[in-house]
């Protein structure tokens, strides 16, 4: 069978551990030089250690691929520089970049902290900008890229994960906005949001978490039983070695979702309904805002969150 990304270059971060990690070997597999970006700090993103990058990476060469370990962190502008750096020195370009590195800091955001807020966003948004910013110099240059930015259905709202939610939103149009710049270049930059058992997705911590939010009736039962039965990092990867190939030239700014058995695309986002106005100068009153908004714009619309009265009986 051809390899798909035979003598491709590709950068993955977060390479060390769960989807990163599967999509690394997976790349190896299909015939890509591949560089294990992974510092190796813990899930909230403190300490490091070297080992799950340099495993992943003896793992491609024993099965009788190239691969590399890098240790910095995306967090750092100049750090992301060096890491495109080894890719193009070690393998003389930049062909694949997939940025899967996160951490998580779970909060209400009544709770949350500065710092839980920035280390968060700094590794998230922050990170995929740095490795994408630098990345596209090259791929600018060479006039071919595959950005792969890894988001999260997060991006659409969450609970008690505001930080994760926002940074994943920003990837979101981040990857739209990189799509555009880039494109005539013959880079595509396209957004993930899988559904896949990790360290970050499913340790005891988020069981305990689900299992609050089913009891309060923020997520249905069948939610709840689908997310405790995540399949692993496995069912991601193939698409990613899809969307890194040299087949989706026309694919670009698009965001997929990822689960076990499906593969599907959301819509582009666009403008629902709307009111108008001529006279006036096209300024509407509070009045006419209080008559038409609730009959036209909201109509049948369902609040997601709506007032606890046990919460504000006070």
């Amino acid at each position: 069978m051809a390899e798909t990304l035979k003598e491709r270059a590709a950068v993955v971060t977060g390479a060390g551990r769960g989807i990163g990690r599967a999509i690394a070997i997976a790349f190896a597999k299909e015939g890509a030089s591949v560089v294990v970006v992974d510092p190796g700090t813990s899930r909230d993103g403190k300490g490091t250690d070297s080992r799950p990058a340099d495993e992943v990476v003896e793992e491609i060469i024993a099965e009788g691929g190239k691969a590399i370990a890098d240790y910095n962190s995306v967090t750092d502008f100049d750090g992301a520089e060096q890491t495109i750096n080894t890719c193009v020195n070690a393998f003389g370009k930049i062909d694949i970049v997939v940025n899967c590195a996160g951490i998580l800091r779970e909060r209400m955001i009544f709770n949350m902290t500065e710092e839980d807020w920035d280390a968060v966003i700094n590794v998230h948004l922050k990170g995929t900008f740095n490795i994408c910013r630098h990345a596209c110099v090259k791929m600018r240059e060479q006039c071919y890229g595959r950005i792969v930015n890894f988001a999260s259905d997060a991006w659409r709202g969450t609970v008690g994960q505001c930080n994760y939610g926002a940074a994943k939103g920003g990837i979101v149009s981040l990857g739209r906005a990189i799509a555009r710049e880039m494109g005539k270049y013959g880079v595509t930059a396209n957004s993930i949001a899988p559904f896949a058992a990790t360290r970050m997705t499913l340790n005891e911590k988020v069981k305990a978490g689900l299992k609050k939010r089913l009891e309060k009736g923020l997520i249905t039962q069948e939610y709840y039983n689908s997310a405790l039965s995540m399949p692993g990092p496995e069912v991601i990867a193939p698409v990613i070695v899809y969307l890194a190939s040299e087949n989706t030239a026309d694919i670009n700014g698009q965001i997929f979702h990822i689960e076990k058995g499906k593969v599907s695309t959301y819509y582009e986002p666009i403008e629902n309904r709307a009111i108008c106005k001529a006279e006036d100068n096209g300024i509407f009153t509070v009045e006419e805002l209080n008559k038409h908004i609730p009959s036209t714009l909201m109509a049948g619309y369902f609040n997601p969150a709506p007032a606890d009265p046990k919460k504000i009986s006070k």
